[in-house]
């Protein structure tokens, strides 16, 4: 795709079509600084994925309630938004390898302060405890190098790159930072299968602070400062009204549409966990692995959305070249839609089936959830194709800063959403996730109604 055209087209040897190890071969020939990047990435990542999606159930555990498990998710909202515009003011001031040494660090204090908060459940403070504050205190330190360190990052590629070769350094970061996202999942089961919950969970903060702290290191090591330019700052609130005013007309619907869907996924996205763990409370029984506690099962679940994800994305974005942009986009707005509803409905003791060329099975809940999960990972399909349909008007019409400015709109526009599920959840959990597919399928509506198709950019 898009990387084959920014590295010449060369293919793999079977006749054209790409290896699946392609990307890891152009990542070997790309430049030393890229190479660093790409490694801190995956570190990073690793920590965020064994850590991030329990963080609703050990808040639970350590005495919060469901609205302050939406809230913290809002707080993350808010903090990806927000934080890399003066992250990005700090990187041109101090260069990107002091700028990225410091934020990994504050994020590796942000896991041991995580880790902290587990000793501290029974000091009352107010209505919760120290703990629980300690968990929203250290969201602001974990999120600094990749929120923070978003425009760092960035700065990295481009300066070390050759313009030709651009999309082939993104590739690179993107593939390693993905495969993390296999891979986190994956070791917070094995952790989960071994210890109970919270003893597990706090053992994967102590990993996740240790591939942060190597992280860090490596790349103030071996990344070269050399290179390193002084960048331009946000110019300012009037700047981003005025990229808002250009933003091209075509793209109006599209940001309405996904705003509503990323807002009805954001509302109970804190809760999936919630849900796997202590709705469902089912584990399951895996050859040569053995019994998997309820917990340690959504870290399975969590890699089978992940790796359908990255077996899909690639041949649905070619299909939309066939197809047109826009029913590729729909159909992830409507998997992010139906979702909620199709797992909070799901029986909680299996149900009766009747599968081509089998016939009548009776699917247990184990199986039941890892079909939902593995349908979720659809949501990723769309991807490229919604980041083509964004690039396209927008580079006809202001240019990329007109893509930063839909992204902050968006994402600012999603912030309250965290807080309003929780207050839905802690109200009745069907209600939350009945209303959120409710919101999210009006977007998908709107979208099918008023999105226009554009051919991909490039």
């Amino acid at each position: 795709m898009t990387d084959g055209a920014a590295t010449g087209g060369d293919d793999s040897s079977s006749g054209g079509r790409p290896s699946p190890l392609e990307p890891f071969r152009r990542f070997a020939a790309l430049p030393g600084d890229v190479l660093v990047l790409s490694l801190a990435m995956f570190a990073f990542s690793l920590g965020f994925q064994t850590t991030g999606r329990y963080m609703p159930v050990y808040l639970e555990a350590l005495g919060a309630g469901s609205l302050a498990v939406g809230l913290f998710k809002s707080v993350g909202d808010l903090i990806s938004a927000v934080f890399p515009y003066p992250g990005g003011a700090v990187s041109d001031r101090i260069g990107s390898r002091s700028a990225l040494t410091l934020f990994g660090l504050a994020s590796t204090l942000g896991f041991l302060v995580w880790y902290a908060a587990g000793d501290l459940q029974g000091v009352a403070v107010g209505p919760t405890s120290l703990a629980v504050l300690l968990l929203f205190a250290g969201l602001f330190l974990s999120q600094a190098w990749k929120s923070f360190g978003l425009g760092a990052t960035f700065a990295v590629v481009k300066q070390s790159v050759e313009p030709s070769r651009l999309a082939a350094g993104f590739a690179a970061t993107e593939t390693f930072r993905r495969t993390a996202f296999l891979l986190g999942p994956l070791l917070a089961a094995a952790v989960l299968a071994a210890y109970a919950f919270e003893a597990g969970f706090r053992v994967l903060l102590l990993v996740a602070a240790g591939a942060g702290l190597v992280g860090t290191v490596a790349q103030h090591v071996l990344y070269d400062a050399s290179g390193d330019s002084i960048g331009k700052s946000f110019a300012g609130v009037e700047t981003l009204r005025e990229d808002l005013r250009r933003l091209p007309e075509p793209l109006r619907p599209l940001l309405v549409a996904d705003t509503l869907v990323r807002f009805a996924n954001g509302a109970v996205y804190a809760f999936f966990s919630l849900v796997v763990v202590n709705y469902f409370g089912v584990g399951v029984t895996l050859p040569v692995v053995g019994r998997l506690p309820p917990a340690s099962f959504l870290g399975v679940l969590l890699a089978v959305e992940m790796a359908v994800a990255l077996v899909t994305m690639a041949p649905v974005a070619r299909l939309s070249e066939r197809v047109g942009l826009k029913p590729v986009v729909a159909f992830g707005f409507a998997v992010y839609a139906v979702f909620p509803a199709l797992l909070i409905s799901a029986p909680t003791d299996g149900v009766d089936a009747a599968l081509p060329l089998v016939g009548a099975v009776r699917l247990s809940a184990p199986t039941v959830l890892t079909a939902l999960f593995a349908f979720s990972g659809l949501r990723f399909a769309g991807l490229p194709a919604h980041k083509a349909l964004i690039v396209g008007p927008a580079e006809a019409g202001s240019g990329g800063r007109v893509t930063g400015a839909y992204y902050l709109l968006r994402n600012v526009v999603v912030i309250p959403s965290g807080v309003i599920g929780g207050w839905l959840y802690g109200v009745r959990p069907a209600l939350a996730f009945g209303v959120a597919s409710a919101v999210g399928l009006v977007g998908v509506g709107y979208f099918l109604l008023r999105g226009k198709e554009f051919e991909p950019a490039g």
